[in-house]
């Protein structure tokens, strides 16, 4: 009745005028004054229906306008729910793909290096003193830890638990920083790093027919960059066999990877290729032998694919740099949903 008050006026309206229908005769208005206040209560009924209907008219636009406005912000607000539920489900199943890539690529490097230590028996009491610059001690670290990282970030995001996301963005995140650092570093002393580079190949040509994983990395780098010793050809007599003083076939030669053509015909690797070179003269071993020292190839090539170098090294840190981001958003959604949640339960009590 308060919202449509011209239907009151109305019904009373029309029950005065049943009463003097019925024969009612005593009026307590005179008949005279009964018409001119009927013609004035018509009047004034018939001006107060028609500004209460441009009243009522003008709060069913209202009430059709807020309608309308509320539903398109319904609409719209579901519109960017169904849009940012696609997007965090999307991130979410990106950040798991990768970490289940890289923990298979952790726990093939992890076996790889636990192969390589087993198959040498470098666990055997003679040998277990020189384990530390075994070469495939790294890869199974290497393997460990990127293995372990990644299955944390993955079973984190799986099961959206917020311990095991924060310790994978943590480790993530000091990963980034020591690389950033170690770049910084390689930068800054250059000089430094050539005599580390220096002092390891050394060390690898002293144990070249002690240690086969050495071996082959070192016939590797010295095909590849078609080189042979650190500085020299000549560094070869470090090595107790290359030795000239050795009593030995190999006395004053190097190994078949210094050779032009280390293979015979082709197909056949020739083993001897090498032998006697150190005797030779510069002029006559530049035939048989590459003289150059792989120190100097390796920073040549290092200086032709600088931009290939700097290309990976930028990818590499984008993945981690956008993997701390994904984990940060879902961090923050569990982190909403949880509260939406307590709100919710607390709202039934």
């Amino acid at each position: 009745m308060g919202r449509f008050p011209s239907f009151g006026r109305f019904f009373f309206f029309w029950e005065r005028r049943n009463h003097f229908q019925n024969g009612e005769n005593k009026p307590l208005i005179p008949k005279g004054d009964v018409k001119k206040s009927e013609g004035t209560s018509a009047a004034t009924y018939l001006g107060t229906h028609d500004s209460s209907g441009s009243q009522t008219s003008s709060s069913l636009s209202c009430h059709d306008e807020s309608t309308a406005a509320s539903s398109w912000n319904v609409f719209t607000s579901r519109g960017l729910s169904s849009q940012s539920s696609w997007r965090d489900y999307i991130l979410k199943y990106l950040l798991i793909t990768s970490n289940l890539l890289f923990t298979v690529l952790g726990l093939v490097t992890l076996v790889l290096g636990l192969w390589g230590l087993i198959n040498k028996e470098s666990f055997a009491q003679e040998k277990i003193s020189g384990i530390g610059t075994d070469p495939m001690l790294l890869f199974t670290f290497i393997g460990l830890v990127l293995a372990l990282l990644s299955l944390t970030g993955c079973v984190g995001v799986l099961r959206e638990n917020m311990c095991l996301l924060r310790t994978f963005s943590a480790a993530v995140l000091l990963l980034l920083v020591a690389q950033v650092l170690a770049a910084v570093l390689v930068y800054s002393l250059q000089g430094q790093i050539v005599e580390v580079l220096r002092s390891g190949m050394l060390a690898a040509m002293v144990r070249y027919q002690d240690d086969l994983d050495l071996r082959f990395i070192t016939d590797e780098i010295q095909m590849g960059l078609q080189c042979c010793g650190a500085d020299t050809y000549r560094d070869w007599e470090i090595n107790v066999y290359f030795n000239c003083s050795a009593p030995g076939v190999q006395a004053c030669g190097v190994p078949p990877s210094c050779c032009v053509d280390p293979l015979e015909n082709g197909t056949v690797w020739n083993t001897q290729c090498g032998l006697g070179a150190q005797k030779l003269d510069e002029f006559s071993a530049q035939s048989v032998i590459f003289l150059g020292g792989c120190l100097g190839s390796i920073s040549r090539w290092i200086e032709h694919n600088s931009g290939v170098i700097v290309t990976v090294v930028l990818i590499l840190l984008g993945v981690q740099i956008l993997t701390l981001f994904i984990t940060a958003h879902l961090l923050q959604k569990i982190r909403w949903s949880r509260a939406q949640h307590d709100v919710y339960l607390q709202s039934l009590q």
